[in-house]
């Protein structure tokens, strides 16, 4: 897989893929993240890539000419599954949306910045346009780690333990159970005898119990 991310300020994404995970996941191949300086695609003396806005008010807009122009270039190379936006008011990002997108081959990923994209990006270049939560952040870029994370950690070979991502919360609109690890006693606090048992199947039935009742007390929207 091939994510290219365009933004206005690439530096902060140099630090989310450089670890762990994401590292991992590029030294052996399986997916390439490529951050784009959106000032490299102005026109401008100063690269300027913002302007006011028309009709006034607070805030400056990223302008479509440098916009487009970046994105026709990375077209010209390969053909994209999506050209996502992320943006306050696109869909919610939940893990079916994130199984899909990891099934694909090519994503690209337009970070805002300001008071946003002039719309005619919006109409004519984005194909999704994508939330990570109902707040709002400086720019995209940090949202577009969150994504590029959530994706990539999917692609088969990029963890160690394959059945890891299978198992983790929201993949069949559940919480994850409680997790215990070594020692079994810790002032007082003990592990769950069921998971001392050696007995895989009741093992699992008590991890889909109380991934039932945690997902009830906690997000019972999940289970509608």
């Amino acid at each position: 897989m091939r994510i290219d991310i365009i933004s206005v300020v690439p530096d902060l994404l140099e630090g989310p893929f450089s670890h762990s995970i994401l590292k991992r996941a590029e030294e052996k191949g399986l997916a390439k993240v490529v951050v784009h300086n959106l000032r490299d695609y102005s026109d401008h003396k100063q690269k300027q890539v913002d302007d006011y806005a028309f009709g006034g008010g607070a805030g400056m807009v990223m302008k479509i000419e440098p916009i487009a122009k970046c994105i026709e270039h990375l077209q010209s190379q390969r053909s994209y599954d999506e050209i996502i936006y992320m943006a306050p008011d696109g869909e919610r990002l939940e893990q079916k949306a994130v199984n899909a997108l990891s099934l694909k081959k090519n994503l690209m990923i337009l970070c805002g910045h300001y008071k946003g994209v002039d719309e005619r990006v919006r109409e004519v270049f984005v194909t999704r346009e994508i939330s990570i939560g109902d707040y709002v952040l400086s720019g995209g870029e940090l949202a577009a780690a969150v994504l590029s994370d959530a994706i990539i950690r999917l692609i088969p070979g990029v963890l160690n333990d394959e059945s890891s991502a299978l198992s983790d919360s929201f993949q069949d609109n559940l919480l994850a159970p409680p997790v215990y690890t070594r020692p079994a006693e810790w002032r007082g606090h003990g592990v769950p005898e069921i998971l001392l048992s050696g007995h895989q199947q009741k093992i699992d039935d008590w991890r889909y119990d109380q991934s039932v009742k945690r997902t009830k007390e906690r997000r019972p929207d999940l289970l509608e």
